[in-house]
């Protein structure tokens, strides 16, 4: 609906390592001496035939620290291939993790985790016996480290959560998914109206009884309906647009109803959102729409609203896109809620909302692709969590930042991103936990994955 400019952003956190290797000893001080004792946890959180996902933490038990780097070394030829929350290289058989920006300061009993994708040979896959931390051995017993179990294949299937979550990224061979993945799939999950008989509209009067009718529907929109102001969605519809659907004029507003699907539809000329979702609506999965030369936001979602996934639709020829939180003053309202994931999206020169984010915690915004994007990116306010992983962006002079306009700064944490003329943002603060599985493509490769697979009339359903 009709709001003033706001913007957000989503900050990413390292996954929580599972205590599984401890080591006692020194840990040195990079600006103070620091007094004997730290513990590092390492575990494997995944494994798959050729590749594992590991997890690390590190506690300081002396002086506090500015600035760590963790060392060890593999025995059976494992190859570290990407990290998120420190840079970590290799060479030989040496690892090294040295902090990001965010975590570099432990103070006393302060922990810093990070997480990394990595190789293996498939028959061994030991964990490391030993660490230094700035050089210095942390010296102790050790337990043996609780391993994943390997599988078939990388951790891929949606809406399975795995404990712990896992923000990872499986090799890139794996085709990227076009199902449903993110915050859609929890607290139950997303069916839409399940096996309902399809009914197919071609009028505005047609959909709007469709969509306003109680129980659970099927709706087939075909052709191009015209309409004005916003038609009301009720609970439990899947909304599919046959080859060619076009809403023209309007837009669909899900207040207060939750278990809705919208797919595959062309929505241009709104006067005044293209969806609206608003007034604790949950459980939404907006998926493959393309939007353009609207009033307002393409899609907005606020007002304690909460388990929404927006994948694979672009947004072209347009200003406000993706507004998450309409108000500052509505923290009441939409603190605890408002967990949305964008993935594979491409803001296709939209300029500003992409998305702006206030108060939600966790919001994921990864692999979507980002083109000269005038205004900004993404904008994480009013304390919202926002993790931006593995998109790219190019040609973007404002790829994400805290604050916007009046709106207080949020948190972000930024990895694994891919730029072109573009520079990286503004990042601060951490990020609650990811819950749920999820393929990371390799942001390198998201621009040919995203131009390829987003919008309408690029999937069958």
């Amino acid at each position: 609906m009709r709001t003033a400019q706001r913007r957000t952003t989503l900050l990413a956190t390292t996954a929580a390592a599972t205590a599984a290797l401890v080591t006692g000893g020194l840990l040195t001080a990079v600006s103070a001496q620091a007094a004997a004792g730290c513990q590092v946890a390492y575990s494997v959180a995944s494994q798959w035939p050729g590749g594992f996902t590991g997890n690390v933490t590190v506690t300081n038990l002396g002086d506090p620290v500015s600035g760590w780097t963790l060392r060890w070394s593999y025995g059976a030829g494992q190859q570290v291939s990407q990290a998120w929350g420190a840079t970590v290289t290799q060479s030989g058989s040496e690892v090294s993790a040295a902090n990001v920006d965010y975590n570099g300061n432990l103070a006393t009993n302060g922990s810093a985790s990070f997480g990394f994708n990595a190789s293996w040979n498939n028959s061994s896959n030991p964990a490391p016996t030993s660490f230094t931390l700035n050089n210095v051995a942390c010296t102790g017993g050790t337990t043996t480290p609780t391993t994943a179990p390997p599988t078939t294949a990388p951790p891929t299937t949606p809406g399975t959560p795995t404990t712990p979550p896992i923000p990872s990224d499986p090799p890139p061979s794996v085709p990227p998914q076009t199902g449903l993945v993110g915050w859609a799939t929890q607290n139950g999950g997303t069916t839409g109206g399940g096996g309902a008989p399809a009914t197919t509209v071609t009028n505005a009067s047609a959909l709007t009884s469709a969509l306003n009718a109680s129980g659970s529907a099927v709706i087939r929109v075909s052709g191009t309906i015209s309409c004005s102001g916003m038609l009301r969605v009720r609970s439990n519809k899947t909304i599919l647009g046959n080859s060619g659907a076009t809403i023209v004029g309007c837009g669909l507003n899900v207040s207060g109803d939750r278990n809705v699907i919208i797919r595959n539809l062309t929505f241009r000329d709104w006067n005044d959102d293209a969806i609206n979702v608003q007034e604790s609506a949950t459980n939404i999965w907006i998926d493959h729409n393309t939007f353009s030369n609207g009033y307002d936001g393409a899609v907005d979602i606020k007002r304690g609203s909460d388990f929404v996934t927006v994948s694979w639709n672009r947004v072209f020829n347009h200003d406000k896109t993706m507004l998450l939180g309409h108000s500052d003053d509505n923290g009441a309202q939409d603190t605890g809620h408002l967990r949305v994931t964008y993935h594979h999206n491409w803001f296709d020169g939209s300029k500003q909302r992409n998305p702006r984010v206030r108060f939600g915690n966790p919001v994921h915004v990864y692999n979507n692709y980002y083109r000269a994007n005038t205004g900004y990116g993404v904008a994480s306010t009013e304390n919202a969590g926002v993790l931006v992983e593995g998109n790219y962006f190019e040609n973007v002079p404002d790829t994400y930042h805290l604050g916007e306009a009046d709106s207080g700064p949020g948190k972000l944490v930024a990895r694994n991103n891919h730029f072109v003329n573009s520079p990286a943002g503004q990042t601060g603060g951490s990020v609650a936990s990811i819950p749920y599985s999820y393929q990371l493509d390799t942001a390198s490769n998201v621009k040919s994955i995203v131009t390829g697979g987003a919008g309408a009339g690029r999937i069958t359903v």
